[in-house]
């Protein structure tokens, strides 16, 4: 089955570079500064990224992370802990907006 996903994709993630190489260099200075020793190590903030990567759905970036997480000493029980959190932030977004819901619905049905 064809998707718009492929796997074998991910490693071409420098070819971005083509067609704007200035603005591509920027980000990826930038992504190798964010992502170097800091307060958090580079562990914990590989399991961010793969909680904030099942958050927004990209399955580049849950393959990359997956790896990375394992390659820096991470367990599977860990990684889904953060999944976890994840999940828990993004529902509880869904959720609140309830609010704005509940606050149109109220002028409406006046």
């Amino acid at each position: 089955m064809e998707t718009y996903y492929h796997p074998k994709d991910l490693p071409k993630f420098s070819e971005i570079r083509e067609g704007s190489p200035e603005l591509a260099e920027k980000f990826f200075a930038y992504y190798a500064a964010v992502f170097a020793e800091g307060e958090l190590t580079q562990r914990e903030k590989s399991l961010i990224a793969l909680a904030v990567a099942h958050a927004i759905q990209c399955p580049y970036c849950i393959d990359a992370y997956t790896q990375d997480c394992l390659e820096k000493g991470s367990n599977v029980n860990e990684m889904t802990e953060a999944i976890h959190v994840a999940t828990a932030i993004r529902g509880g977004a869904s959720l609140v907006h309830g609010i704005q819901m509940r606050n149109v619905a109220g002028k409406i049905s006046l």
